[in-house]
């Protein structure tokens, strides 16, 4: 029987899952100050809760936004 280990996401994976850009995720983790879990390589990863951190800011940026074009 094989094990199957848990899927941690990377920035590209997590730009994959909410639907936007890399550069938009990476710009959301330097300006709210997001700290990996952990690493893989050279390649950053996070946590579910992160995740959800990170789409929950999109959005706020996204709804500021459009409030300020109104």
């Amino acid at each position: 029987m094989q094990a199957v280990a848990p899927a941690i996401p990377t920035i590209g994976e997590i730009a994959r899952r909410i639907g936007v850009p890399q550069h938009r995720v990476e710009y959301v983790i330097r300006a709210r100050n997001i700290t990996p879990c952990g690493w893989a390589g050279n390649a950053r990863v996070f946590s579910d809760a992160d995740v959800e951190r990170i789409a929950d800011e999109l959005r706020d940026i996204e709804n500021t936004r459009s409030a300020h074009d109104r």
